[in-house]
């Protein structure tokens, strides 16, 4: 059987989406593929209507891959069995590219294959059998259309361009200074960035200056003078300290600044409730008395 079919992309397009199984399968009316199935020999069941019956062949497909020159042709092959039955079916169909300019741009993909089957398929006459098979490539055309339209074929510099994990990743240094150094070598830079031990001992002098020496080096020594020259709280602390142990130190309260402030007191008003009370009854044992003295004269 020969048939021809047009699709409106360019050859070499066509060609490079003819090299890919999946799409090829995926592209046949009627098709369920397994989602199992190995890379580039796509599985499935298929659907195929004859006359006025309808046979399910369960099998796969695989594509070879054309030649350098640019009439190569591509070569499909298919085999299934019947999933109800004990039938079986083999195709080989070659495809031709050629450029088209009618109904408009694109490709013509003339199409000659042979089928040998048995089981159900051989029971069909030579016409349905033939009206199916060019039904079944006139639809596999508008499906591939189709599947250009919304899976286009990457480009050959996409292709060629290698992708994310496909880069190389140079292995960390174990320096963690190493970079620093790789990336400013000796004798480059500024020279002021440069310091010697000279500048070193300059800068440490220029820190511990004369106006400051008595500030840094007060809360650190110990004796009299270092005493005199520390705030009075300091002083006071590190004596207390001189002499008692750990613990003493540890749980001891805190003084000078850091010690906590006490609660004011509630003024005279607590002072005075204090002495009224006996006050009160000293008045009142008093009056007691007196008027017992009282009533015995009378």
């Amino acid at each position: 059987m020969e048939h021809e079919v047009y699709v409106p992309f360019p050859v070499g397009t066509v060609r490079q989406a003819l090299t890919e199984p999946e799409r090829v399968a995926r592209c046949v009316p009627g098709v369920q593929l397994d989602a199992e199935a190995a890379p580039h020999r796509p599985e499935g069941r298929l659907r195929l209507r004859i006359g006025s019956s309808t046979i399910t062949y369960r099998g796969s497909l695989t594509v070879s891959e054309p030649g350098d020159g640019a009439d190569a042709a591509v070569t499909v092959e298919a085999k299934g069995t019947e999933a109800r039955g004990d039938g079986a079916v083999a195709l080989t169909l070659t495809v031709r590219l050629s450029p088209a300019t009618e109904p408009g741009p694109g490709t013509t993909l003339s199409c000659a294959g042979t089928v040998h089957g048995d089981g159900r398929l051989a029971e069909a006459t030579d016409r349905s059998a033939e009206s199916a098979g060019r039904r079944l490539l006139d639809r596999f055309a508008e499906n591939l259309t189709e599947d250009l339209r919304q899976r286009p074929v990457p480009d050959a510099g996409q292709a060629a361009r290698p992708g994310v994990f496909d880069t190389e990743v140079p292995p960390p240094s174990l320096d963690p200074h190493s970079d620093e150094d790789a990336a400013e070598p000796a004798g480059t830079g500024d020279p002021a960035d440069a310091a010697g031990p000279a500048d070193t001992a300059d800068a440490l002098d220029d820190l511990v200056s004369e106006d400051r020496a008595p500030e840094l080096r007060a809360e650190h020594a110990y004796g009299p003078e270092a005493d005199a020259a520390a705030p009075a709280e300091a002083a006071h602390a590190r004596r207390t300290m001189i002499g008692r142990s750990a613990e003493e130190v540890d749980h001891a309260p805190p003084r000078g600044r850091y010690a906590p402030v006490p609660a004011p007191e509630s003024g005279g008003t607590s002072a005075t409730l204090r002495w009224a009370a006996p006050a009160a009854a000293v008045v009142l044992a008093s009056a007691v008395v007196v008027g017992r003295v009282l009533r015995r004269r009378r």
